[in-house]
């Protein structure tokens, strides 16, 4: 069985605004769509280098969620992509590794389980960094340079 994660629908309450984070955050705005009479709109946006899509809208689904929490951006430089989010208005929060040495210290909401700075060894999955977008939507940087066997 082959199956890719292609889109992935992102709530926001205010689609212009969301539109302008997206765009000053580096993605790709793939589509703009918006149907006659205005109660449908579609935006799809990708990450620079990534496969996989988000979208959001009006009337895009009937579903009312609360903001995603945690979706995962692997970066093969987080320090540098930090910077450079930084340097686009984006508030991401400092770089943080899991305390006890291992590599899920970004799913892991106890700040306790956080100490800071990147891994002391600079392993691959081990160091991440967040931040919000202005509907709330939680996204990480996970530091990976190497992949897992079977993961490349």
């Amino acid at each position: 069985m082959d199956m890719k994660l292609e889109v992935l629908v992102v709530p926001v309450t205010d689609v212009d605004r969301a539109k302008t984070f997206y765009l000053n955050l580096g993605f790709r705005l793939d589509i703009d769509y918006a149907a006659p009479g205005g109660e449908y709109r579609i935006l799809q946006f990708t990450p620079p280098g990534s496969p996989a899509s988000i979208i959001f809208g009006k009337g895009v689904t009937s579903v009312q969620r609360e903001p995603i929490d945690r979706m995962l951006l692997a970066v093969s430089d987080i320090e540098a992509t930090r910077a450079e989010l930084l340097s686009r208005g984006i508030a991401v929060g400092e770089v943080f590794h899991d305390a006890a040495g291992g590599l899920g210290a970004g799913f892991n909401p106890r700040g306790e389980a956080h100490a800071p700075g990147p891994d002391p060894q600079h392993r691959s999955y081990a160091s991440y960094a967040t931040f919000n977008d202005p509907d709330g939507n939680v996204w990480m940087l996970q530091d990976l340079r190497d992949r897992l066997p079977g993961r490349v």
